[in-house]
């Protein structure tokens, strides 16, 4: 099986796309996200797809903009729609100044969702592989992740999808190459700054040395976490729907006897099921989760506040959510 196979057949299984879809691609020049772009090139036709690329010029460095017109010549070559951004004008972007990582991820994210606005799409297309996938469990296991974050990234979240997760870095590297397909190299990978660059330099080829085995043990692993997470995301689906209460105005009130009898591990779930549907903006920390816990736990009412303009209200054994002046449940 070829590596367009393996991947036809890893997007089919996880439904990542269907027919006459509008998909935008994270486009940044690099050999992951230009195999993307030739991947799903590929599969226009059979799915009658609309391909829009989109790069965000992040200007970190001063030959950032050799990476812009390299995209530009690549879609201009295969007849590609191609959107580009200069971070420093993208509205409520984090500053250029502001070279972390984490911000970004956030200017890519603006920029992608502004995007799937503009043009209806579908979905994202990310170019994460395996190895990426790798990289991010490390990352959340340092920084004490639960499960749900140990599972890493999933095929399809939300808007965006990641068909390449399925096969590891060297494999498309390999087919650009042998295809003589061109593609940019980030400098900044190979600096050690950034605390994935230095998993990826140092912790990934020790152990492949100290045990060949390890990636194919670790995608087992991770199935088998995946699995596990998936299970315990219908279980607490249907306990949320069997304790809650819909109301009126289409928010929810909660049984509070029963959600003090569960489980803490439940408890946490169902806490960020919650606030999620009720599409609350929240940390998601374990600190912030506990401070909940302790005041559902406390045997007296009253209220806890989420952000200035919410809190959550114990009243008569129920569990809701109001605003700050107005209580949203009609309590």
């Amino acid at each position: 099986m070829n590596l367009y196979q393996t991947l036809d057949a890893y997007v089919q299984n996880h439904a990542l796309i269907a027919a006459n879809q509008t998909i935008i691609i994270a486009l940044s020049g690099g050999p992951d996200s230009v195999f993307l772009l030739h991947y799903l090139v590929h599969l226009q036709k059979t799915y009658n797809l609309t391909l829009i690329a989109a790069h965000l010029d992040h200007e970190w460095r001063t030959t950032s903009v050799d990476d812009a017109r390299f995209c530009e010549q690549l879609c201009a070559r295969l007849g590609i729609t191609l959107v580009m951004q200069k971070l420093s004008a993208l509205p409520g972007s984090p500053s250029p100044v502001a070279k972390t990582e984490e911000m970004g991820r956030i200017a890519r994210r603006i920029f992608f969702e502004q995007l799937t606005t503009t043009y209806n799409a579908h979905s994202v297309a990310l170019a994460h592989h395996h190895d990426d996938q790798q990289e991010t469990f490390f990352i959340r296991l340092m920084r004490g992740a639960s499960l749900t974050g140990l599972c890493s990234m999933r095929p399809h979240s939300g808007i965006y999808i990641r068909p390449l997760l399925a096969i590891d870095k060297k494999d498309i590297v390999a087919f650009l190459d042998a295809h003589n397909y061109a593609y940019v190299i980030d400098p900044t990978n190979a600096c050690d700054v950034y605390l994935r660059n230095r998993l990826r330099n140092n912790l990934m080829p020790l152990l492949q040395e100290i045990d060949p085995r390890w990636q194919k043990n670790f995608a087992k692993t991770l199935e088998q976490l995946q699995e596990t997470e998936q299970f315990l995301e219908k279980f607490t689906i249907t306990l949320f729907n069997d304790f809650a209460t819909l109301q009126p105005d289409g928010t929810y009130r909660l049984n509070l006897a029963v959600m003090r009898a569960m489980d803490k591990v439940m408890q946490y779930r169902l806490l960020v099921y919650w606030l999620v549907r009720e599409q609350l903006p929240f940390p998601v920390s374990q600190g912030f989760l506990d401070e909940l816990i302790r005041f559902i736990m406390h045997p007296h009412g009253g209220t806890h506040a989420l952000t200035p303009q919410w809190q959550i209200k114990k009243e008569k054994n129920s569990l809701f959510i109001q605003t700050t002046t107005t209580i949203k449940e009609g309590s």
